[in-house]
């Protein structure tokens, strides 16, 4: 189960970036945190900008809704998301890990 934090100005989880991946995708599950493949090299912001764009496609939020908010330079970030409820983004988030966990069943 993805860890999803109340903090003051939104919600936060933890994602593990893959970057320079063959694909972009969103879905799977790292030790709490939700899985993450960039095709951007983790060179001056670029993956960054990169997991913004695919974790707010993924979530159907805006990319002005996300941010990073610890871990930069790091494969191990926390998201914060702003204007969502609890309840939705918890759907959503749990969504995306089923339906990871679905494709990898025989």
């Amino acid at each position: 189960m993805i860890d999803i934090r109340q903090q003051e100005g939104g919600l936060t989880f933890r994602v593990l970036v893959s970057p320079s991946a063959k694909r972009t995708s969103v879905g799977g599950l790292h030790d709490g945190a939700l899985r993450v493949f960039v095709t951007a090299a983790p060179d001056k912001g670029k993956a960054n900008a990169a997991v913004i764009k695919a974790v707010a496609e993924a979530l159907d939020v805006r990319r002005s809704q996300l941010q990073v908010v610890s871990g930069h330079l790091s494969r191990r970030k926390t998201l914060l998301v702003d204007n969502e409820t609890l309840i939705s983004i918890t759907k959503k988030l749990q969504a995306l890990v089923v339906t990871d966990l679905k494709s990898e069943l025989p």
